[in-house]
């Protein structure tokens, strides 16, 4: 007779269902699992009997064999224990079949028979509710699954109150859905002084969605400018929270149930490696630009990052996902996000200022910049020039406008563009394309005029033309204008990226 009980294998943020099977026959004593699994999940055998152990329960002298099936599908990752143990007891007659069917069941096992958390427990909740059947979980993370409504979930602190709670003997109590977290509050943009035209850059960044590379020597403010940028985005809707929370699941950062509003900013060193930023490695994770999904991926330093690195992030900041590749697994992790870079202009730092800049200019600037692409540079919306602040600037008292003036104006854009979601299915002016960029991004025939001029002397590729468009419907949503006019083409120019000066 053979005992099953459901759970999941994790392929990115796509749950898919595992039957394992366990059989107990004549035989050898002998306790395999099979079904292509890691060594994790190999490991399973001797944590699931160190927990039987510590219930007071042997192994019978049998034959025992646990198949994870679909057995061409890889499992990895601690999660199977639970469900092993708990197929092995049904096979023993200790838990009822008919009752565990019911159940996706996911969770480690420690040696004396606690159930602690594993990551994906979000995406397996999920997969119940689709499935139309309950979850047992870890204790830990009961609050977590809450948040996939309308199935009954068991969160057990261990194997023993488990099994008496299916019993009746002993009643869990219900796990209570997690709490919701408001933004915290970041640096106020009236802490920047001076460098207005960054200030705008960054309110037009924030309001369309674009992205955005600021320029300019040590010192002049770029990092204070991007820590600002969360504190004028607007919060996440439920179900962006909901589709955040499920990439942070996977990772393993979801804590104690909590989902939060705040746009995630992440602000990776540039030593990353290639796997660390866009995901992959040995068990296949999300990267710091799944991370950041639908927020902010700051890279600061934007040369010294290695350039195959860099390049890898091409094809996320234009398709919104990332596509991990490997021999054993394909996996897509959702990527869409707003990239917020900083550079110096050279090497040391100071070109534009002949008494600190060195000998080798411009040469020096030349062979700084090379080591970003030029497709990598086209990729980004807002190319913005941030001076340094003189110490007569650093005396005026703090500027009257601060990030919640900043950010009603931001919110009012982004309602505009909410309204159009409707017909454009895209979330912010970012993600214009097509039929819904000519028709709500075209500009009047002075705009058109203006653009067709700058096209040709900027030599504007395709792209870039297509992102200036863009960057121009987002300064019309600021001003509350319906139709993006002449002023408005000409300020998405302004913000076009330009030669390095001599």
């Amino acid at each position: 007779m053979v005992a099953t009980v459901r759970t999941v294998a994790y392929l990115g943020l796509e749950a898919r269902a595992v039957e394992v099977q366990c059989q107990l026959a004549a035989g050898l004593p002998r306790f395999s699992v099979v079904g292509l699994p890691d060594k994790a999940v190999s490991e399973s055998r001797e944590r699931v009997q160190a927990a039987l152990a510590a219930m007071g329960l042997a192994l019978p002298p049998k034959r025992i064999t646990v198949n994870l099936s679909p057995a061409d599908l890889p499992k990895d990752g601690s999660h199977y224990d639970l469900p092993i143990a708990l197929a092995l007891l049904a096979a023993m007659g200790v838990a009822d079949r008919e009752q565990l069917a019911d159940f996706v069941a996911v969770g480690e096992l420690a040696l004396d028979g606690r159930i602690v958390g594993s990551p994906g427990v979000l995406l397996a909740a999920m997969h119940a509710s689709e499935a139309e059947c309950g979850l047992i979980c870890p204790a830990i993370q009961g609050a977590e699954a809450r948040w996939a409504s309308g199935i009954p979930v068991i969160a057990a602190p261990d194997l023993v109150s488990l099994l008496n709670h299916l019993k009746g003997t002993q009643q869990l109590s219900e796990p209570q859905l997690g709490t919701v977290e408001e933004a915290s509050p970041g640096p106020d943009l009236r802490q920047v002084k001076g460098q207005e035209s960054a200030k705008r850059a960054l309110e037009i960044a924030a309001a369309g969605g674009h992205n955005l590379l600021m320029s300019g020597p040590p010192g002049a403010g770029k990092s204070l400018l991007a820590a600002c940028l969360p504190g004028i985005l607007p919060p996440l809707s439920p179900a962006e929270a909901l589709e955040v929370s499920m990439v942070q699941s996977v990772a393993g950062l979801l804590e104690g149930g909590r989902i939060s509003r705040a746009r995630p900013f992440r602000a990776p060193h540039h030593s990353a490696s290639m796997a660390a930023l866009t995901g992959g490695g040995l068990k296949v994770r999300p990267g710091e630009v799944s991370l950041a999904h639908l927020g902010v991926l700051f890279l600061d330093e934007l040369p010294e990052f290695q350039r195959p690195v860099l390049d890898s992030l091409r094809q996320p900041l234009e398709t919104g996902k990332v596509d991990v590749a490997r021999a054993n697994a394909h996996v897509s992790y959702p990527a869409r996000v707003q990239l917020i870079a900083a550079m110096n202009p050279c090497r040391c730092g100071h070109l534009g200022d002949p008494s600190l800049a060195c000998s080798r200019a411009p040469k020096c600037a030349a062979d700084y910049q090379s080591k970003v692409s030029g497709p990598m540079l086209d990729r980004i919306d807002l190319h913005v020039e941030v001076e340094p602040v003189s110490a007569a600037d650093l005396a005026l008292p703090p500027p009257a406008e601060g990030s919640a003036e900043v950010a009603a104006r931001v919110a009012a854009a982004r309602a505009v563009q909410a309204a159009r979601e409707a017909e454009s299915g895209a979330r912010t002016n970012a993600e214009l394309d097509g039929d819904m960029l000519e028709r709500f991004a075209t500009p009047d025939e002075a705009g058109r005029t203006l653009l067709m001029q700058a096209a040709e002397r900027m030599r504007l590729s395709a792209r870039s033309y297509v992102r200036m468009l863009r960057v121009a419907r987002t300064v019309a949503d600021l001003g509350g204008a319906e139709q993006v006019g002449r002023v408005h083409v000409a300020e998405a120019l302004s913000y076009r990226r330009q030669a390095p000066r001599a």
